[in-house]
């Protein structure tokens, strides 16, 4: 097991290296869901309120369905709808009807969510930085192939 997982779970126990690997993974995505916690703290939001917002503008003018925020989401969020609601109440996104079917509510970012995106861009850059600070491009490239690999037989069924 490698040194930096024993020190951090204070342990001498050498575990298989799936184990080992599953835990790395583990305590990596604690160490940087924390970071992004922290910037998104600053700006009042969560990182779910974070990710809505992303997902939103990349549609911007036009707004997505409850369902369709749910599918995007990078990590699943126990109630969309009151996610949403919060980030209406604070100006964030606002809903609409579709004008080809009524029953469909469309979700949208506001400008006061696309100025929140812009003022937390440079941190958001300097989150990425960190990011690549620890791991070179290859190594990034490679990472990411790597955890691919763990979650795309998840999105065939």
């Amino acid at each position: 097991m490698g040194k930096a997982i024993l020190k951090r779970l204070k342990s001498s126990k050498i575990e298989p290296a799936e184990m080992e690997a599953m835990l790395n993974l583990l305590v990596a995505a604690d160490a940087v869901r924390l970071r992004m916690e922290k910037l998104c703290a600053a700006y009042g939001i969560t990182q779910a309120q974070y990710n809505v917002l992303r997902i939103l503008r990349g549609v911007h003018p036009n707004g997505h369905p409850r369902r369709e925020i749910i599918e995007r989401l990078v990590e699943h969020a126990p109630d969309v709808t009151r996610l949403v609601d919060r980030m209406e109440k604070t100006g964030l996104v606002e809903r609409d009807r579709s004008a080809e079917d009524r029953r469909l509510s469309l979700t949208r970012i506001t400008p006061k969510g696309l100025a929140l995106l812009d003022a937390m861009n440079p941190g958001v850059l300097e989150f990425q930085g960190w990011f690549g600070t620890r791991l070179s491009r290859p190594r990034c490239l490679a990472l990411s192939r790597l955890c691919e690999q763990l979650y795309e037989a998840d999105l065939r069924e």
